[in-house]
């Protein structure tokens, strides 16, 4: 990856948490609207507790992952062309 994909890498980051956002707002909606206890609202619940591990765990990994891969690209290229000089 080079340093000018990163827009398109940056697009689908806030593309996924505008997602993740609205899909916590409907389920919460959907969750208030449903009764007490019911079926439907222990899934929407169980649901929101699983969808919320995304953003807090795997978002940051990824994010820290591809910053780590631009660095060691950009790196190895910088060494790469300073060794057929002569």
């Amino acid at each position: 990856m080079e340093v000018n994909q990163l827009y398109g890498f940056v697009l689908a980051l806030v593309l996924i948490g505008l997602v993740l956002g609205v899909g916590f707002i409907v389920l919460q909606k959907f969750s208030d609207s449903t009764d007490s206890g019911s079926y439907a609202r222990n899934a929407t619940g169980k649901m929101m507790s699983s969808l919320y591990d995304i953003p807090n765990t795997w978002l940051g990994l990824v994010v820290t992952i591809v910053v780590v891969a631009i660095v060691l690209g950009i790196v190895i290229r910088s060494f790469a062309g300073s060794g057929n000089r002569q």
